[in-house]
């Protein structure tokens, strides 16, 4: 696999190689000691697969908070979805910058997304399906998230929003006094 960087450090887009014949193709879509190379020590401790039906559709922003900031790894398996990471450390020089992306069935790509970022994306095709690796366990009591909307960060999502969850449009703006 190959991790390309992006504008927002330690954030990585990963290519993964396909061998293939007639009958298919295979993948490595994780190797300890290429992970390692980046700087990723830690273990992957959870891994959750999402289903999200119709297109439009918008989840997040969400991180976690103290104890149970987590790293992530993202990767789309069905549809097409526009992938947001936002850089909420204050002392980056990145502070309130974000990635985009789009990930997709086809692409075989996944974005690596290091503590101290909030994640969300928008949905481009109906019935989109995502997997994700987490290095720390969930825990609803650390839950944060950042608006989707916010000005401060100025997001472009592609379509018109077509759903969004009361917890997700009920995110705070970002302000000096952002959770950690």
């Amino acid at each position: 696999m190959n991790f390309l960087k992006t504008d927002l450090e330690g954030v990585f887009v990963l290519k993964f190689k396909q061998l293939g014949d007639d009958r298919g193709w295979f993948t490595r879509s994780y190797c300890q000691k290429e992970f390692e190379e980046i700087g990723f020590t830690e273990n992957w401790v959870q891994h959750n697969h999402s289903f999200t039906k119709y297109k439009g559709t918008v989840r997040g922003m969400h991180y976690q908070i103290g104890a149970y900031q987590e790293v992530k790894l993202v990767r789309c398996i069905a549809g097409k979805v526009l992938d947001v990471v936002v850089d909420l450390r204050e002392n980056s020089l990145t502070f309130l910058k974000y990635f985009s992306i789009e990930l997709s069935e086809e692409d075989l790509s996944a974005v690596f997304i290091p503590k101290g970022f909030a994640h969300g994306f928008q949905t481009l095709t109906d019935d989109c399906q995502l997997l994700y690796c987490h290095s720390e366990f969930y825990n609803p009591d650390a839950e944060a998230g950042v608006l989707y909307n916010d000005p401060a960060i100025g997001i472009n999502w592609p379509l018109q929003i077509t759903e969004l969850s009361k917890r997700d449009s009920n995110h705070p703006v970002i302000s000096p006094n952002l959770k950690k």
